[in-house]
């Protein structure tokens, strides 16, 4: 005897089966899409290159990394309000070094939160709010929350050429 299925024996059977390789999909998707970011999280230092300042360090996107000259070597001071404005380089694994930028001064920091921000030369690292893309550098020689805050040169130094008088952040 032969067993006839219907069209709609055939969905309720294909259904279940079309969901579970859906969800199957999307579940490699989500595990890839957070491995990348996992990645992504390592943080890279590059130099870029200002003609008022010349060569400093920069994220690989090349926006402007800063140091506090109130932080102590390797211990981040800048918290709160001040982070706000000057959001730390943090980093999920070891940072590595990018074009022009020297490997064995790059170093990390825990935070009081427990995140690993970013040094170079024992000296944290922080972007600027008020830098908006690649290649500004508005934060250089502000001072604001109590201390200076400077470039960092490829050799690890602040960067005291040129910049800008006075922040109104405190």
């Amino acid at each position: 005897m032969k067993q006839v299925v219907t069209k709609a024996q055939e969905r309720d059977v294909a259904r279940p089966l079309m969901l579970g390789l859906l969800a199957a999909g999307s579940a490699l998707a989500l595990l890839a899409h957070a491995a990348l970011a996992q990645a992504a999280d390592q943080a890279e230092l590059e130099v870029a290159e200002a003609q008022e300042y010349g060569p400093y360090i920069a994220d690989t996107d090349g926006r402007a990394l800063y140091m506090f000259e109130a932080d102590s070597e390797g211990n981040s001071t800048c918290y709160d309000a001040c982070a706000e404005a000057w959001p730390p380089l943090l980093t999920a694994g070891e940072p590595a070094a990018g074009q022009r930028a020297q490997e064995g001064l790059l170093g990390t920091t825990e935070r009081k939160d427990g995140a690993m921000q970013v040094t170079y030369n024992g000296w944290p690292l922080y972007y600027f709010v008020k830098d908006k893309g690649p290649g500004e550098t508005t934060g250089q020689d502000v001072k604001g929350f109590g201390a200076e805050w400077y470039l960092v040169s490829p050799e690890g130094e602040p960067i005291h050429e040129g910049g800008h008088e006075e922040s109104s952040q405190q």
